[in-house]
């Protein structure tokens, strides 16, 4: 398996929020050989690449398989991802998804580099990228799951609008102060939230610790970019305050802050993390993230150079 010297990339999806940060992201990095896919309504569009500017083509089966591709990072829903990514894994090229489609598939690897990359290297076309509140959470309690055990973890999410699209963005930057109530995007089944059970299942995955009990509150809030999430947790062996605070500034990606905000966080690459205590034999902590770079595209792009650097993708 040789390592590509600039890999061939396509950005599916590349006129949406996600899509949009994954370019900037990519033209940030030092990647040129980028290309930019959509559906048909956008072909012929000129999106921003850097400096530079890349046109819009039809995302099609056909299309992609034919691009002389080594790696396609798609921020599509979960309906074209199901239609697209079989067929363009099949040419030969390594399909980093970031809708639900793929995500609890048997024998998919579900990647947050940091935590379980060595995963990634098992991918047989396709590697999975996991929800925008998993990937923050999962990256927070894998080192303290190895310090002192996982036994449950309770946690609430307050998801900003970005996290539904471009439109919604839009949408709330129109509002007055006093219209600022966002409608949930999820289903509800009467017991939970779609949002919370892929929080749950993925974060299982992620940690491979497939009964650990999770509980999930997800609700929409009126901020613009960032996730937070509140976090109460469980531990099997005492774990103070302090040794949990050494252990997570020793974490790669994670940033201890006394206060974590979506604000602080957006524009930011690493997890902020703060308010961290002990309560009733349990660990509480407060987290932020960019979702739509750590959250989304950034982890993308670390899978994809994980991936090279491990010379894990097809000759």
């Amino acid at each position: 398996m040789t390592r590509p010297v600039d890999p061939r990339i396509a950005v599916v999806g590349a006129t949406g929020v996600v899509g949009a940060m994954t370019l900037a992201l990519l033209a940030a990095r030092g990647y040129r050989n980028v290309r930019a896919f959509a559906s048909y309504r956008s072909i012929g569009q000129i999106v921003s690449f850097g400096g530079d500017t890349r046109v819009v083509e039809h995302a099609t089966p056909e299309t992609l398989a034919a691009g002389d591709l080594d790696f396609a990072l798609f921020s599509v829903g979960s309906r074209v991802s199901q239609e697209l990514v079989p067929a363009v894994r099949d040419a030969g090229v390594v399909c980093i998804d970031k809708s639900s489609a793929f995500r609890l598939e048997p024998g998919i690897p579900l990647v947050v580099p940091e935590v379980n990359g060595d995963r990634a290297e098992q991918h047989e076309g396709i590697v999975a990228n996991p929800n925008c509140c998993a990937i923050p959470l999962s990256s927070v309690l894998k080192p303290l799951h190895e310090a002192a055990g996982l036994a449950g973890v309770q946690v609430a999410t307050y998801q900003s609008a970005s996290g539904a699209g471009m439109r919604r963005m839009e949408w709330m930057r129109n509002l007055r102060p006093e219209e600022h109530d966002l409608a949930m995007d999820w289903t509800f089944d009467g017991v939970e939230l779609e949002e919370e059970t892929k929080l749950r299942e993925e974060t299982r995955k992620i940690l491979e610790l497939h009964e650990l009990p999770i509980s999930a509150t997800c609700v929409r809030v009126p901020v613009l970019i960032g996730h937070a999430e509140a976090v109460w947790i469980e531990l099997e062996r005492p774990l103070s305050a302090d040794v949990a605070r050494r252990v997570l500034a020793d974490t790669p990606g994670i940033q201890l802050e006394e206060f974590p905000t979506p604000r602080k966080a957006s524009g930011n690459d690493g997890i902020f993390v703060g308010r961290i205590r002990e309560d009733a034999g349990r660990l509480l902590l407060f987290l932020a993230c960019d979702n739509l770079r750590k959250g989304a595209a950034l982890n993308a792009i670390q899978i994809v150079e994980l991936l090279m650097a491990r010379r894990a993708i097809p000759a």
